[in-house]
């Protein structure tokens, strides 16, 4: 039986799901899981009056509203977050048939987020060789090193030495290309100290590898904490409850795991200790769903940056507070995607970015994967799209311009700051 592709509509049909079903009030659902004996359990479709399991649940939409389907930017983008690596496992065929995809939609450039130090830094900037002009390569901190996984007391970064020899490596790093430092989320998630508690980020031993960041001019791209559902039980009230249930070792909910506000509040003080190092905070702070927050951190850190890779589910929620925002702090925000993702879905950021559409779907997948609702389009003015599609990267990171350049993408695309 052909399956329909129906957007979600809103947040109530899902709910009403969450409850169990568009149900008949007098039966419960355990009841109707549970037959009574000599009877044939009937489908928790939801046909004919019967109970709806959530699984079953293909709400299609009435609303008719106009659509705009855009197939590539209006001006050259920078995408600030990608995975080469990660998610095409050095793959040549797909790196390839990616840059097609790439042409078509007018991404001039993407920083791949895998790079690694030393030999595995060399490895990934060799895989993007053939397109070198088309990508840029941060390098990631390897804090186990040759430690065993399940005794921290070996790892690497617990050694005296550890921050030094980081700091050279990062110079190396940028000799050989790298235009940044990526942070990932299990750093002040998952790894540990010798005596088995969380490494903290603000943690003063790491303070010469931001240091030397700032030195370098290597912003920090850090993956701080995660969105807000995943810190909150997964039972009725969450919002993302679907979400978890499939994945749930997404969920940081418990006294093993620190406080979300608790993350990102350690985050900020390395921030402020280190008011000449850039820092990018992945996926708005991961507080899209709380712009007043984190228009306060940009007001005070003017060192902080955002980008929204994998947010415009958030922030396409919002859209009157996310088109003030962005505008407001469009010196501020950087372009960017968590991909390489299919087309469809690349196409749905120009479609938010660039129009006032409303209800519309945030990504090609039957269920979309960051909440089940339609996001609304905020239609960002000229100035304000050629900040966050290019020039914000390129005032931090000046060599991705001349990448630019060379691939003849505007003579004067902007100013490197000084």
């Amino acid at each position: 039986m052909a399956r329909f592709y129906a957007p979600w509509s809103s947040q109530v049909w899902f709910f009403f799901a969450l409850a169990g079903a568009i149900a008949l009030p007098h039966v419960s659902l355990a009841q109707a899981q549970e037959p009574a004996e000599g009877h044939l359990q009937l489908p928790l479709d939801g046909r004919d009056g019967r109970q709806l399991l959530l699984e079953n649940f293909r709400p299609k939409p009435m609303l008719k509203v106009a659509e705009t389907r855009l197939e590539r930017a209006k001006f050259p983008v920078i995408d600030v977050h990608t995975h080469f690596g990660i998610r095409l496992r050095h793959s040549p065929e797909q790196r390839d048939a990616f840059v097609k995809v790439m042409d078509r939609n007018n991404i001039a450039l993407c920083v791949s987020l895998d790079g690694g130090l030393g030999d595995k830094l060399e490895e990934h900037l060799k895989y993007l060789a053939p397109h070198a002009d088309r990508f840029a390569v941060f390098a990631n901190i390897d804090w186990q090193g040759d430690g065993k996984a399940d005794d921290p007391a070996t790892w690497d970064m617990h050694r005296p030495d550890f921050p030094r020899r980081t700091a050279m490596q990062l110079k190396e790093a940028k000799e050989r290309g790298s235009v940044g430092l990526k942070i990932f989320k299990n750093f002040g998630l998952e790894l540990k100290n010798p005596d088995g508690s969380l490494v903290r980020i603000d943690d003063e031993r790491w303070d010469p590898i931001w240091q030397a960041c700032g030195e370098l001019g290597f912003p920090v791209l850090i993956h701080t904490a995660d969105p807000a559902a995943f810190f909150e039980p997964i039972d009725e009230t969450n919002e993302r409850w679907e979400e978890l249930h499939r994945r749930p070792e997404w969920s940081f909910y418990g006294p093993q795991f620190p406080k979300r506000e608790e993350l990102v509040a350690a985050l900020m003080r390395v921030v402020e200790r280190h008011p000449q190092t850039k820092f990018i905070a992945a996926h708005v702070a991961n507080y899209a769903e709380d712009l007043g927050q984190a228009s306060a951190w940009l007001d005070r850190y003017p060192n902080l940056y955002f980008e929204f890779a994998s947010r415009i589910a958030e922030l396409g929620r919002q859209p009157y507070t996310a088109r003030k925002f962005l505008t407001k702090y469009a010196d501020r925000i950087l372009f960017g995607t968590d991909g390489p993702w299919p087309e469809e879905r690349l196409r749905y950021y120009w479609r938010f970015l660039e129009t006032e559409d409303e209800n519309f779907r945030y990504s090609e997948k039957e269920f979309p994967p960051q909440g089940l609702w339609n996001i609304f389009g905020v239609k960002l003015d000229d100035e304000t799209l050629r900040k966050i599609y290019h020039q914000n990267a390129i005032r931090l990171m000046p060599a991705l311009g001349e990448k630019l350049r060379r691939q003849g993408v505007g003579k004067n695309l902007v100013e490197p700051s000084k």
